[in-house]
């Protein structure tokens, strides 16, 4: 600084008016006002920086060098608050121009490079829009470290970068140099918790396998985190590969929790394996095979994954689900709700003004049908209730028996079937107490029975096939009802195997012409549940040949557009794989064509928050039919289906389906209350709740009958207090109503599903996962609920039991390494988001503090509040594994 006491320290500020244009006195007008409003430090700080600028264009080089280097220092030590240009910057902008011109004159040198630098930084605030100067002197300049000028200029780089990248492609230019830059600022970001800008650049320039290379230890998981939950807003193929990296990430840093979770978003069996097989922990392998038992992936583990033959069926025991039903009672008993309910329990006559009493007379067989139902969701799971399983006053059962035959004709089969949804989940000792019934004479009664069987085995798979023995045999029994049973329980027990031995006795009903409708669609659909997602084309064509065969009078049957709902299960959630069949519907028959054509795409897109999809949905739905016409329910719940995935979404989808009742057509609003059941599925929001309050009173009968189903639905398992008492309103309101009054004991008794243990949501591990299985069962509901009064208020009312399979304990359950439950405190709060923010923010808000096993209502989250133990995977959800933590010291 030494050479600032020369003379012409005076020289450079009165010689600078001189270069300035004609209108120099109104600038110096201007000027003075300026410098009277600078303290003095500015002031020198200004003519400081004037003199830089002058002695930069010296012709001495050592000067030049000087005046750079003071340049460079003031500009970086000049502090600057967020909402200021720093100083230097300021006072350095009327000489932006001077220094590009001059530079552009400058022989090749360190100097000029120098100069670059300096230019680079100077453009931050001085260049035009769109002009990427900063880019253009930084590429010029030297091969510095550019994170020593500051957060704000590498930023400002980065969004330079990504224009300059996007017109150098278009252009077919060399991108090197830019790739270069690129490392250093990835670098830069990463070392500063920046990790989502990274990540933002590296999507920009397409390149985000540099990731892995950056990431250590301490930020990989945000990074993967941003990457994740960013996957679902990126449009395909770059969603995919965000996972993909992400899921490379977790494996190197060995969190391999997290990769199995994203192995099964990606329904990557091969990944699945790699996790397995990146260990040798075998309790780790034990929380891996929860996780997918959860999940409901039919693996067959084999010897490389596990080669020990006694750990491998240890394992595969817990694939298997096996242990649920163990699981489940644990909770219930610890909870202290063992004791059987009663309908009229959750009825709650006795609230209700007097009306509702005198009703009972009415239809009493429909009125015993909705108990069994009832009786059915609230206990199911328990192994006991007071209609079916009431062995203690006679020892031959003769009093299980007096509650089935208060039910008519195939009324009979729902109360047999119940039994096993009573039993859910414990194979051994439900398929003794179902057996009996097996043997009746009635074959209603039969076909409830093999219903049973299949619904008792929902879930769990087991090595001697005991459903597949038994229903077997009867899938080409005389009486039709029996073949439904056994066709309906073989789909529920082998949801999601991809079961051969099934697809080969169930395909010859597709192909024969002379099979009755209502078989050709159980089979259908008990097809489209064993190999839900499997894309497998020979299932596909014979649906298809069996849509085609069929006469016109057959494809106006309700039951008929179950049909294409079977065909869209084998392509749920597998977005372009469907377009080959998707462009063969459009072959159809005019009656069934478009439905055909709107439900495969929504069951396709179903999960994937693919917006386009949405938009087009939206555009059918906007359209004003001749009568007669019905793809536009379908269109509806496909929107809810879509945009289900994430929240934003969601939110989006609930305010059009607002629009869509203002201004919809009749066949529209019917299906909106389930397709707003469908979004908030055992998750009560108030303002979907008042919704659905107001259409369940709303004039047209189909209507209201939806939005109460569907108030069962967002209620379901949650015990939720206020459904309940809406419910418990409209049964008396709606007591001449036999339909209505149904419609309303079903929710009731979906509200208090399994006492309030069990969700019906198809996500689980932090609203991440979506079970394909449990996705399938509500979509059949849903379609089949379009058309309530033929379907589940005709004769078809034991389709309800397919709910069975979106039923899961909503509870975290904590075990020992031993596999036994395991009590330690946790705080259970509601989620929040913590994606990108800074620091380590708290992961739940608002929490208690309970002892394991607790329940978990839909967005909240658990974490442990002990360091005692160490859990093995990072979601606490289901089961959950602790091993001791070595490190911990006891205070007392």
């Amino acid at each position: 600084m030494a050479a600032d006491k020369n003379p012409s320290g005076s020289a450079g500020p009165e010689q600078a008016p001189q270069k300035q244009p004609p209108s120099k006195e109104h600038k110096k007008k201007k000027d003075e006002k300026k410098d009277e409003d600078l303290s003095d430090e500015d002031l020198a700080l200004k003519q400081q920086l004037e003199l830089y600028v002058e002695r930069v264009q010296d012709s001495d080089p050592g000067v030049q060098k000087l005046a750079l280097e003071s340049m460079r220092q003031e500009i970086r030590t000049a502090t600057s608050s967020m909402t200021s240009v720093p100083k230097p910057l300021k006072f350095l902008r009327p000489h932006y121009g001077t220094l590009k011109e001059y530079f552009e004159k400058m022989p090749e040198s360190d100097l000029k490079k120098y100069l670059a630098d300096i230019l680079s930084v100077l453009a931050l605030t001085m260049s035009a829009e769109g002009e990427r100067e900063s880019l253009k002197y930084r590429l010029l300049g030297s091969e510095g470290d550019i994170g020593s000028w500051g957060h704000e200029y590498v930023r400002n780089l980065a969004g330079e970068i990504a224009q300059e990248f996007q017109k150098r492609q278009y252009d077919d230019m060399p991108i090197d140099a830019l790739m270069e830059l690129v490392q250093q600022i990835v670098a830069f970001h990463m070392k500063h918790n920046a990790e989502p800008e990274a990540v933002d650049l590296l999507m920009e320039v397409e390149d985000l396998d540099l990731l892995v290379e950056y990431v250590d230890a301490t930020n990989y998981k945000r990074a993967c985190l941003y990457l994740t939950s960013s996957s679902s807003y990126l449009p395909s193929p770059d969603d995919i590969l965000a996972l993909d990296i992400a899921y490379t990430i977790y494996i190197k840093f060995e969190d391999l929790a997290s990769a199995l979770r994203i192995a099964l978003y990606l329904d990557n069996i091969q990944y699945v394996k790699q996790v397995y097989t990146s260990t040798e922990d075998l309790l780790l392998k034990k929380q891996f095979s929860y996780i997918i038992a959860r999940h409901g992936l039919a693996l067959e583990l084999d010897d490389d994954i596990v080669a020990d033959e006694s750990d491998r069926e240890a394992l595969q025991d817990i694939v298997n689900n096996a242990k649920l039903s163990e699981g489940y009672l644990t909770l219930a008993r610890d909870i202290e709700v063992m004791e059987p309910k009663s309908p009229e329990d959750i009825y709650k006559v006795h609230l209700i003004d007097g009306r509702a009493s005198a009703s009972s007379s009415l239809d009493s067989a429909r009125q015993n049908l909705a108990a069994t139902f009832v009786n059915a969701f609230v206990n199911a799971g328990f192994g006991q209730d007071k209609l079916m399983t009431v062995l203690s006053e006679s020892s031959t059962g003769g009093s299980s028996g007096s509650w089935l035959f208060k039910n008519k004709e195939h009324g009979k089969a729902s109360a047999a079937a119940s039994l096993g949804m009573i039993l859910l989940w414990d194979v051994d000792s439900g398929l003794a107490q179902i057996d009996k019934y097996l043997h009746s004479t009635d074959n209603h009664v039969v076909a409830g029975a093999l219903l049973g069987v299949g619904i008792v085995n929902c879930g769990i798979k087991n090595d001697c096939d005991p459903a597949l023995a038994v229903l077997i045999d009867y899938i080409n029994k005389e009486d039709t009802i029996i073949r439904i049973g056994a066709i309906l329980g073989l789909g529920i027990a082998y949801a999601g195997s991809h079961k051969e031995e099934v697809r080969s006795r169930l395909s010859q009903f597709l192909g024969d012409p002379k099979t009755p409708l209502e078989l050709l669609v159980f089979s259908a659909l008990s097809l489209g549940l064993v190999y839900v997602g499997s894309c497998s084309e020979e299932i596909a064509q014979s649906i298809i040949f069996a849509l085609m065969d069929r006469s016109d009078t057959e494809l106006g049957e309700p039951l008929t557009r179950l049909l294409p709902v079977a065909l869209g299960l084998l392509y749920l959630g597998k977005q372009e794989s469907v377009e080959a069949t998707a462009e063969v519907s459009k072959t159809f028959n005019e009656k069934i064509k478009k439905y055909c054509d709107v439900t495969l795409m929504s069951l396709a897109y179903a999960g994937t928050g693919n917006v386009l999809k949405v938009q087009r949905l939206l555009g059918i739905c906007s359209q004003h039919l001749d009568k007669g016409e019905t793809h536009q329910g379908p269109a509806v719940l496909g929107i809810a289906l879509i945009a289900m995935a994430e929240e934003l979404g969601l939110e989006m989808a609930v305010r059009s389906l607002e629009r869509l009742l203002q201004y919809g057509e009749q066949n529209i609003r019917r299906a909106v209350p389930l397709a707003l059941g469908m979004l908030c599925i055992s998750n009560p929001k108030v303002n979907v709740m008042d919704t659905l309050s107001r259409l369940s009173h709303d004039a047209d009968a189909d209507v209201s009958m939806a939005a109460i189903i569907s108030l069962g639905l967002i209620g379901a398992g949650t015990n939720n207090a206020r459904i309940a008492g809406m419910l418990r309103n409209l049964s008396s309101y709606y007591y001449k109503e036999a339909g209505h009054l149904f419609c309303v004991r079903i929710a009731q008794g979906l509200v208090h599903l399994g006492k309030g243990l069990l969700t019906l949501s198809p996500y689980h591990s932090d609203r991440f996962l979506l079970s394909p299985t449990a996705l399938a069962g509500l979509v059949i509901i849903l379609h089949a609920c379009l058309d309530m009064k033929s379907v589940i208020l005709g004769k078809y009312h034991y389709l309800l039991y397919i709910l069975v399979l979106a039923m899961q304990p909503r509870m975290m359950l904590t075990v020992d390494e031993k596999l036994k439950p395991l009590s330690v405190p946790v705080r259970v709060g509601q989620a929040v988001d913590v994606v990108g923010q800074a620091g380590r923010p708290k992961t739940i808000t608002g929490f208690q503090t309970h002892s394991t096993p607790v329940l978990l209502a839909a967005g909240e989250r658990a974490e442990l509040a002990t360091d005692k133990y160490i859990p093995l995977t990072p979601v606490l959800e289901g089961f959950v594994i602790l091993k001791e933590n070595p490190d911990y010291r006891d205070d007392h």
